[in-house]
């Protein structure tokens, strides 16, 4: 049974095209995988289908009595309520229909015999929707979900307002499961997940009975879970049954056949040209040469298949510091209370290493005392004097200028050709180029602020979640270029799979935390 049609749907955003004649369907069941290459139209194709956004042209159309469920990272939390308070909002339907029926037995205290079989009969009702929906093990599923997503650890008494951008995350997530609606739509779930938790989510999508949408760039996660592949590259949407390796293979094939037609053409063109060319001035041969002219007028023409950009990340490499970069004594980290014990860390030059650890321990918060953005509460932190930092941050937000003035605003000495070649080198084309910050997806903002690294002499890169949103090619090319480069690198990341081939020593902060896990 089909659960939602989109039918010749056609999008474009600033001039640029982002969807062009787009069909898609969703069947009840189907583990949805939507992929494509950064700004190529997933994130807008989620907010046409779930009504933030309306199309241009086309229709989108879903089944009667259908409830879905967006994960949005943008959700607002509201201040002063707990945790466990936002989660047991997914329940508010029941906690609704529990006061109803409340209200109803006060009244039964004062009414007539008549109303007393009226209030009965609704009571029942109630009370078998409360059963059927597991209302009297809510506190169990709270528990459940919380616990697969780390949100124990926390403490579901802390107030939401007080927690750092991955807890908020897996609040809004663990939120969205227990509504456990007939259709899930995830952008990027695994963002801000750490390992064990990314697990548990890979194994309750795994089990899930309804259907889903997932947009991901993580291709391990990818396969788990789903059965279906909808791929958007340029402008247009391809639905392949089967996982990604399936995908991989048959997107393959599908180029492979498409170069091999383009040339095949390609020739015959060639060789019609040159017939016309060689006899349509000789008395003997003009028919044919009319006849060659007319089969090559009503040619239907293959078009070239277009090459995707790739992007090529090198990081420059300034003078050699000294022999230790940072050297820590006594660290405790934390704004009001400590997030850590006292620790010890020596940073020697050239060394490579990865800090881990689940959301909350603090692992943004040491980079950011490390570099002297924020005061340690306690202990020192010596720096070498001849230390060049290039640090990528996970988010910026609210900036309108186009990402070819954010990157002149820091590089003014630079032409505009310069600047430009140096935004197109990570990926990044000439819409993008001209496009508002704002307004690029999150994998085509971290590209700019690689870019903004690229182009200054560092030898420490000191790196927060840098694999969040970028797509499969970027993330490949940033583990290359991280692997060449000779300096320095702190690195905080969930993904193994991306570290483990660059670092020398993987940290685990939850081995200095204060918090109990």
């Amino acid at each position: 049974m089909s659960i939602l049609n989109v039918q010749n749907v056609s999008h474009s955003f600033g001039g640029r095209q982002i969807l062009e004649n787009v069909s898609f369907r969703l069947l009840n069941g189907e583990h949805v995988g939507l992929i494509g290459a950064n700004g190529e139209g997933k994130s807008t194709f989620l907010n046409i289908i779930t009504g933030k956004l309306a199309p241009e042209e086309g229709k989108v159309e879903w089944c009667n009595r259908i409830t879905t469920g967006y994960l949005d990272q943008h959700t607002s939390l509201e201040k002063g309520k707990s945790i466990k308070e936002v989660l047991q909002d997914a329940f508010h339907h029941l906690f609704d229909l529990e006061k109803e029926m409340m209200d109803m037995y006060e009244k039964m205290g004062d009414c007539s015999e008549e109303e007393m079989d009226h209030l009965m009969k609704e009571v029942g009702e109630i009370q078998d929707i409360l059963d059927h929906n597991g209302f009297y093990m809510i506190d169990a599923k709270i528990n459940e979900v919380a616990k697969g997503l780390g949100l124990l650890d926390i403490g579901l008494d802390k107030d939401v307002t007080q927690l750092s951008g991955g807890q908020r995350s897996k609040v809004l997530l663990s939120k969205l499961l227990l509504e456990n609606p007939m259709i899930l739509i995830l952008d990027e779930p695994t963002n801000y997940l750490d390992e064990e938790h990314i697990r548990w989510l890979t194994t309750f999508l795994s089990e899930y009975q309804n259907a889903f949408i997932l947009v991901s760039h993580d291709i391990p996660f990818l396969n788990a879970v789903t059965n279906v592949i909808y791929h958007v590259e340029n402008c247009i949407l391809t639905r392949y049954a089967g996982d990604y390796h399936y995908f991989e293979e048959q997107y393959a094939m599908k180029k492979r056949q498409q170069e091999a037609a383009y040339n095949k053409q390609q020739k015959e063109i060639e060789d019609l040209e040159d017939f016309i060319a060689r006899n349509k001035a000789r008395v003997a041969t003009r028919n044919m040469a009319h006849s060659r002219q007319k089969k090559l007028d009503k040619m239907d023409l293959i078009s070239k298949p277009k090459t995707k950009i790739k992007p090529v990340f090198e990081f420059m490499e300034a003078r050699t510091p000294g022999r230790v970069i940072f050297e820590v004594k006594d660290l405790v980290i934390g704004y009001d209370d400590p997030l850590t014990t006292p620790f010890h860390m020596e940073l020697e030059r050239n060394k490579k290493i990865a800090i881990k650890g689940v959301n909350g321990l603090g692992k943004t918060t040491l980079l950011k005392t490390l570099l002297g953005i924020i005061p340690a509460l306690s202990g020192q932190v010596e720096v070498d004097p001849f230390v060049e930092i290039g640090f990528f941050e996970q988010e910026e937000h609210g900036n309108t200028k186009t990402a070819l003035q954010h990157f002149w605003d820091h590089f003014p000495g630079l032409t505009n050709g310069e600047v430009r070649a140096a935004l197109a080198k990570c990926g990044l084309t000439t819409d993008h180029i001209e496009s508002g910050m704002c307004v690029l997806s999150g994998g085509e903002q971290a590209k700019v602020r690689l870019a903004l690294i690229m182009n200054k002499p560092c030898n420490v890169l000191v790196l927060d979640e840098p694999t969040n949103h970028l797509d499969v090619d970027a993330k490949e090319e940033l583990q290359r270029a991280l692997k060449a480069y000779h300096g320095t690198i702190i690195l905080v990341s969930h993904d193994p799979d991306f570290y483990m081939d660059i670092v020398d020593e993987v940290i685990n902060l939850e081995d200095y935390t204060t918090k109990v896990l």
